[in-house]
């Protein structure tokens, strides 16, 4: 299952202790896994760039920019690394990358002072470093193992395959297996891969999948293809997300605001992870389609869509083709919104802004177009699933 914070927080307190400095560890994206305590009088231990490192968990892109720019990627031994009061950086620093059969995982950041170290200190530190890297590497491997269990418990149907997915994914669970779970889809999602369940609070496994939702609109921002991030979080108690809405949030953040996530309802155990899937992939979808749901979304809470996102992909139905036509997007958006208002014809012109004359005028012309009857209850029914079901 791999380390737990307290390894590496005895391994960044050695380090520390060996070169009598405060010590920090982040992974090889810049986010903070442990820190050492620094002494309190000394105030210039805590520069803006180290502050914003444990308060945030992460670094900005432009310092992870900066300190790159010194090689840190591809050293092998400690780098120093000069002061840069314009960017926040007021200490020299001392950089030990963590490595593991020559990949970088990590670093262990000091701050450098005068004598500074001597070679033995820093040898023994790179000791260390080592030892930190073989952890790393341990967990990078028991988060793939997770992944891969995960998505093939996702990918597979109801029956035999689905059954022995599930017994996988629950021994490389362990004891968390049995406890309780929801699954939040973050779509579309940029890239192949998942993050390591490390940089996500209170994540137990996460993949990435195949996602049969929209794409992002041709003008707006690249999202890298038709993927969704699946991600199974743990839940103290049914009636409270937070867990699930943090890992969105944070999740969400760095793949950027095209992102939006579905978060499904609570279940205790893995039995019903397909179904936890199905709720939220369907989150997602009505938060894409509907932006007052999002950008994080919870099936609980979707009404009608909860429905609508179970119908099969479809053709509109033929009363309503023209209608969802480029030429009549106004037509469509005021029977919509006349629909949303139950048929009250002050509250729906209020909502959009025009004269109530205007408004019978436009659901004329909608009732024309379509050959529905607007006074018919199933006739409204039927237009007014079709519009939303044109959203998804």
């Amino acid at each position: 299952m791999g380390a737990v914070k307290g390894d590496y927080q005895e391994l960044v307190d050695e380090i520390s202790t060996l070169l009598d400095a405060p010590a920090t560890l982040e992974n090889r994206d810049f986010g903070l896994i442990a820190f050492g305590a620094h002494d309190s009088d000394d105030d210039s231990a805590m520069d803006p760039v180290r502050t914003r490192s444990i308060l945030t968990r992460k670094s900005t892109p432009a310092v992870r920019a900066w300190f790159e720019g010194f090689g840190i990627t591809r050293a092998t031994g400690p780098v120093r690394i000069p002061a840069a009061p314009d960017a926040g950086v007021f200490r020299d620093r001392i950089c030990l990358p963590v490595r593991h059969r020559g990949v970088v995982l990590g670093y262990v950041w000091l701050l450098d002072a005068e004598p500074g170290p001597s070679h033995r200190q820093l040898t023994a530190a790179m000791e260390v470093a080592a030892r930190i890297g073989e952890l790393l590497a341990d967990e990078e491997r028991a988060g793939a193992d997770l992944s891969r269990e995960l998505r093939a418990v996702l990918a597979a149907e109801r029956g035999w395959q689905y059954d022995m997915a599930v017994a996988a994914l629950r021994t490389a669970l362990g004891p968390d297996a049995d406890g309780l779970h929801t699954l939040v889809c973050l779509a579309p999602w940029p890239g192949e891969d998942s993050p390591s369940p490390r940089t996500v609070p209170g994540a137990a496994a996460l993949c990435a999948l195949p996602w049969r939702g929209p794409a992002p609109a041709a003008d707006g921002p690249s999202t890298g293809g038709h993927r969704a991030l699946a991600v199974l979080v743990r839940l103290r108690s049914a009636d409270n997300p937070s867990p699930a809405v943090t890992a969105a949030e944070r999740l969400r953040g760095p793949a950027g605001p095209a992102v939006v996530a579905g978060i499904a309802a609570p279940r205790r155990g893995l039995g019903d992870l397909d179904l936890s899937w199905h709720e939220a992939t369907a989150a997602a979808r009505t938060a894409r389609a509907q932006p007052r749901f999002g950008p994080v979304a919870h099936w609980d809470g979707l009404g009608p869509y909860r429905l609508l996102t179970a119908l099969p992909p479809a053709e509109p139905d033929p009363a309503v083709r023209a209608l969802l036509g480029p030429a009549h997007t106004e037509l469509a958006r005021t029977a919509e919104v006349f629909l949303d208002h139950a048929g009250q014809a002050g509250r729906t012109a209020a909502a959009l802004g025009i004269h109530r004359q205007t408004l019978y005028y436009r659901l004329s012309r909608v009732e024309q177009l379509t050959g529905l009857d607007l006074d018919a209850g199933e006739d409204r029914l039927l237009l007014h699933m079709a519009l939303k079901a044109a959203r998804l």
